[in-house]
Parts: C-alpha cells; sequence; structure tokens
C-alpha cells in the first residue's frame, strides 16, 4: 500500500497552453505598459510623434497578442484534454454541482482536487476569456482608426482621404495630423470609433483588476492545495496526494 502522503505526478498542461498562458503574460504586460503611457503622455511630455510611435508599438504588440488569442481559441476545440472549452470554462450539465462540491469542500480545508481548472477558476477564465476577446476586438479596429494600420487601415484612409475632382487624393495622410482629409469624412469615423476607443479604455481597468484578482487567486490555490499549479504552467506537470476528481488516469 502507498504512503498516503506520497505525491502522485499527472500530466495537465500541453505545451501549446503553457507557451500560450506565457505569450500572453509577456503581451498583456507589454501592451498595459504601453498602454499606460499613452494615457499619460501629456504628463510624461511625450509630443506627438512620440504618441504616434508609442501606438504603432502597442499596435505591433497586439498583433502577437492576438494571433496568440486566435491560436487558443482553435486550440480549445483540438488541444488536450484539459485544455479544451468543456473543461476550462463554467458550462455542462454537471457545472453548478462541481461548484457548489468545491466551495463547500473549501470551506472546510477539504476541496475535491482538480487536474485542471477547479470550478472556480472556470468563472475566472471565462472573464478573462471574454475580456481578452473584448480588447483584442476594439484594438484591431482602434489600430485602423488611430494609426491607419491592418486590417482596417487603408479602408479608414480611403474613407476620409480629400481627393480633387478627379478623384486623385490631395496628398500623404498621416496619423494624429489633418492634413489631406475630408473634415465631415473624419469626423464620421471619429464618431464611429467613439464606442470601441471607450470600451477599450474601461475594459483596460477592468482587467487589470480580473489579472490582480487571478494571481491572488492562484498563490490562494497554491498555498491551501500545494499542487504546483504555478510550476504546471512551465513543466505541465501537478502533485497530488489523492486521485483528481478529473482525471481518468
Amino acid at each position: 500500500m502507498n504512503d498516503k502522503n506520497e505525491l502522485t505526478t499527472y500530466k495537465a498542461w500541453d505545451l501549446s497552453t503553457r507557451i500560450f498562458h506565457w505569450l500572453n503574460v509577456i503581451c498583456v504586460v507589454g501592451l498595459m505598459a504601453v498602454g499606460t503611457v499613452i494615457l499619460n503622455y501629456k504628463l510624461l511630455g511625450v509630443n506627438t510623434d512620440g504618441k504616434v510611435l508609442l501606438k504603432t508599438v502597442h499596435v505591433y504588440i497586439g498583433y502577437v497578442f492576438v494571433i496568440n488569442l486566435a491560436w487558443r481559441l482553435i486550440w480549445g476545440f483540438i488541444g488536450g484534454k484539459y485544455s479544451r472549452w468543456k473543461m476550462i470554462l463554467p458550462l455542462g450539465k454537471d457545472y453548478l454541482f462541481s461548484l457548489r462540491e468545491y466551495i463547500i469542500g473549501a470551506k472546510s480545508g477539504k476541496a475535491p482536487a482538480y487536474l485542471g481548472h477547479n470550478p472556480v477558476a472556470r468563472l475566472m477564465v471565462a472573464l478573462l476569456f471574454l475580456l481578452l476577446g473584448t480588447q483584442a476586438i476594439t484594438g484591431l479596429t482602434l489600430a485602423g482608426t488611430d494609426v491607419y494600420m491592418p486590417p482596417f487601415g487603408n479602408q479608414v484612409i480611403e474613407y476620409i482621404a480629400a481627393v480633387d475632382d478627379k478623384q486623385n487624393r490631395l496628398g500623404e495622410i498621416r496619423a494624429a495630423y489633418k492634413d489631406n482629409i475630408d473634415e465631415k469624412a473624419y469626423e464620421q469615423m471619429r464618431t464611429f470609433r467613439k464606442p470601441f476607443s471607450t470600451t477599450h479604455y474601461y475594459i483596460f481597468f477592468i482587467l487589470l483588476a480580473a489579472i490582480i484578482l487571478h494571481i491572488i487567486g492562484v498563490v490562494i490555490t497554491e498555498v491551501k492545495e500545494k499542487n504546483a499549479i504555478v510550476s504546471a504552467m512551465i513543466t505541465g506537470k501537478k502533485y497530488f496526494k489523492s486521485r483528481p476528481v478529473d482525471t481518468d488516469e
């Protein structure tokens, strides 16, 4: 008979999920850092060209972020068991029962062991993906309407460009400058842009709060359950004294 204190190793996260996680961390930190500077550009003495450069850098980081997020959305359908949507989102006929059992167990200090995300963590995962997805959509829109970059930048330029009688552009259009633009079309574009900009701004702060809560939750779970929840996102492995309730092994 095995010692009840003996730890058993289980494989939790596949390589693709781990790469997504840490690349996402790098992108989000970079986006928030650059975004904070952009929000405070006047206070920091950044001129117009400097602000455009910052936004351009922000957009390039955003492209990596969006591609990484898009791959994770696909991987949720084709990846390993614990990376699939049915295992990471608060869905399924038994989810509410599992959530109740986990909360009751956690209060008594005997929370059921989960190899994948526990029922409470699934709620946070759903929130984070919703916020990240919203930032991706609004960010791509702002990339086109702010600095005229893909995927919508060319269409925006075509819409706001001032033209002569032969429909030729009067000159180069530069981000943050109003040279060679049609004022009416430009104002219409800015009106269209406004809800995306407002949403992007407020979700920034909501996402920051959610990330802080996520980190706190991870630390608390690590301290209480001691299953290597943090290192598992590096090694892919977790360690348990008892068999996790969501494993077939």
